[in-house]
């Protein structure tokens, strides 16, 4: 999902972290550099607390407290809490304990690093773990600054980490600086602040075959796209994609190849498109309830609308 051109004077930054592209965009151009530097160190802050895949992160850290209370820092806090109430939202379809899955599922280093060669895999894994009992986010217990998970289980905050850090980006930014500001974090868009004429202008796509359109969104808005087509890799000969549906500790059975959710916030948007994407065919009465404009293409390419998705434009891309 790829921000579409706007017709008034912006400024925009792109990078690359996490092994997705970062963009940054602000209705203020003189305040792009100040910007930018604002969400490089956001997500540093981020990635130290959170990184699965860092041997000094505090949540790798976390893999090896056996099952004892341990203290955690005020990001780290707010980052787990986030994803147990992403859980609770969603009576576990959203569950960061996945994590000891994905590491038995061959997850268990940077993305970028599963291309490698089988030596270099060794070289690049953070660890492994034994999957000792399902995943249950209800058995982490979370105080004020303490965290205990029980010996056996890894957490994972994929599922919600990246979507908070856009709309905490988009936070620190618009506080600072006044502007208005785009955040996208591999195509978890958050923003805030006032916005150019036409809106912020989204495209929604997820692959060059795929149906794709253009929506406008604007000011404390979150997008986020889920799918079943990204992040995959091969594994003892099977080809598996990164949501899990925690009851099978397995990849989430393919019936949606993707699903964009437009929420207050992106890290309510990602939290329901993840889910949607567990649920399957059962997600549709859910949607409906909770009311989210969405747009959800299933496994035959059959484009779904539902909650006031807005009107699509066309894609002249």
């Amino acid at each position: 999902m790829n921000r579409a051109a706007t017709r008034t004077a912006t400024a925009t930054a792109s990078w690359t972290v996490w092994g997705c592209a970062a963009e940054l965009t602000v209705t203020d151009p003189g305040s792009i550099e100040r910007a930018e530097q604002i969400v490089r160190a956001e997500l540093a802050k981020v990635d130290a607390a959170c990184s699965r895949f860092r041997p000094d992160s505090e949540l790798t850290m976390l893999a090896h407290s056996g099952g004892r209370p341990t203290p955690i820092s005020a990001t780290l806090h707010t980052f787990v809490d986030a994803a147990l109430s992403a859980a609770r939202l969603t009576d576990g379809a959203v569950d960061p304990t996945v994590g000891s899955a994905l590491v038995n599922l061959g997850y268990d280093r940077d993305f970028d690093a599963l291309a490698l060669s089988p030596s270099q895999r060794t070289a690049a894994a953070v660890g492994t773990a034994t999957f000792l009992t399902r995943a249950d986010w209800t058995l982490v217990r979370l105080d004020d600054d303490r965290i205990t998970v029980p010996e056996g289980l890894v957490l994972d905050l994929g599922a919600t980490a990246k979507a908070l850090a856009a709309d905490r980006c988009a936070r620190a930014v618009h506080d600072e600086l006044g502007t208005g500001v785009l955040v996208s974090l591999g195509g978890d868009i958050a923003t805030r602040g006032e916005y150019p004429d036409s809106g912020w202008r989204i495209r929604v796509c997820d692959g060059d075959s795929e149906p794709a359109t253009v929506v406008e969104i604007g000011s404390d808005s979150g997008v986020a796209t889920s799918s079943t087509l990204r992040r995959r890799w091969l594994h003892e000969g099977q080809l598996l994609h990164h949501i899990l549906d925690p009851e099978l500790s397995r990849p989430a059975e393919p019936y949606w190849r993707t699903v964009t959710v437009i929420a207050a916030s992106c890290l309510t948007a990602n939290t329901v498109s993840t889910a949607s994407i567990v649920r399957g065919s059962q997600a549709t009465a859910w949607l409906a309830h909770l009311g989210l404009p969405v747009r959800a293409v299933s496994a035959d390419g059959t484009v779904t609308r539902c909650g006031g998705w807005p009107e699509d434009e066309e894609d002249r891309s």
